[in-house]
């Protein structure tokens, strides 16, 4: 699986003209599943995100993580972060996973984010989703389960 979490002031998503997902301060995570992935990688990858710290204690450093600072979670399915773009100039995504395969891990990361923080907000898996933030920092992570 792969993530790429942004620390954000505040982001959304509109589906259909209409905010399917809203968050103040916290993370922005778009994730993505690969044909290989299976709910090990999902934990494994949670629990790395649950537990970043990448937001500012008193002295400014970054030792904080998500709960500490009271932030929020808006998760949005994104297949594109599996993209190849070896060969030519249109991206191929065969190693994204299955709509069957993409949509179960999505929703399993997403009931493993509720556990913890029970307002996370989503956008919906397959969707063309329209989304905005505004990065704090900025501070964008991309994670790896290959490379975790």
């Amino acid at each position: 699986m792969r993530a790429i979490i942004q620390r954000v002031t505040e982001a959304r998503v509109i589906i259909n003209d209409e905010v399917a997902g809203e968050i103040k301060q916290g993370f922005l995570v778009f994730l993505g599943v690969g044909t290989e992935d299976t709910e090990s990688e999902a934990d494994l990858l949670w629990r790395k995100i649950s537990r970043m710290r990448i937001f500012a204690d008193d002295a400014g450093k970054t030792n904080l993580d998500l709960n500490t600072v009271g932030g929020n979670l808006l998760i949005i399915s994104q297949f594109t972060l599996y993209a190849d773009c070896k060969k030519g100039n249109r991206p191929s995504f065969t190693k994204a996973a299955s709509p069957e395969l993409g949509n179960a891990l999505y929703e399993y990361f997403l009931d493993l984010a509720k556990k913890e923080f029970p307002d996370v907000q989503s956008g919906e898996f397959g969707a063309d989703m329209s989304v905005s933030l505004v990065n704090d920092g900025p501070f964008t992570i991309l994670l790896d389960t290959a490379e975790l």
